[in-house]
């Protein structure tokens, strides 16, 4: 907990979103991915605790594969990079070839996003952490987590919500209640 000058202590909360999971799950919710993620930030903290820092991880596409969707992507990281308190963490898209056709998957954000929400647990750099994803994969580090003695709330969307999240945290927001008010 940290102390303001008022002499009070307020809750430090750390946000950590699966891009990947976030980017479907803005699409299928409002039909548009332009999230203002400092607005996102602040609604999802609340005005009487103190955001720390945004951790957002994801993969860059494959560049030849579609070009336009690359720069798409590269501008919002640009945008990432440039908010405040905001880590852009990035991993590796893995391509396999099916019939004849390339098909892509995301590699290594779900265990890196784990790793740190764990090591800055330990660390004791939060009091919160606010887990954007409906991925159930997340729940053994959410119990470590819990385990030392932190809060945590999952923040989805109900197309992508899962039971095990839900029953595991401490609090569960969906986003849809709000997430209008954070686009651009």
């Amino acid at each position: 907990m940290s102390k303001t000058n008022l002499g009070y202590v307020m809750e430090r909360v750390m946000i950590f979103i699966d891009g990947s999971n976030f980017y479907y799950g803005l699409r299928a919710a409002v039909s548009s991915t332009n999230v203002n993620l400092e607005r996102f930030g602040k609604v999802l903290c609340g005005d009487q605790r103190k955001l720390i820092r945004i951790y957002y991880y994801n993969a860059p596409l494959d560049q030849e594969n579609d070009k336009e969707k690359y720069m798409k992507q590269q501008k919002w990281f640009d945008k990432v990079r440039n908010t405040p308190d905001t880590t852009l963490v990035l991993v590796k898209m893995k391509k396999r070839m099916r019939d004849g056709k390339p098909e892509y998957s995301v590699k290594g954000d779900d265990i890196h996003l784990a790793i740190d929400m764990l090591k800055l647990a330990y660390n004791d750099a939060y009091d919160t952490a606010i887990l954007v994803s409906g991925d159930g994969d997340f729940y053994p580090a959410i119990r470590a987590v819990k385990e030392k003695g932190k809060k945590v709330e999952n923040a989805f969307f109900a197309a992508n919500r899962s039971s095990y999240l839900s029953q595991e945290c401490d609090k569960s927001i969906n986003m849809a209640n709000f997430i209008k008010s954070c686009l651009d």
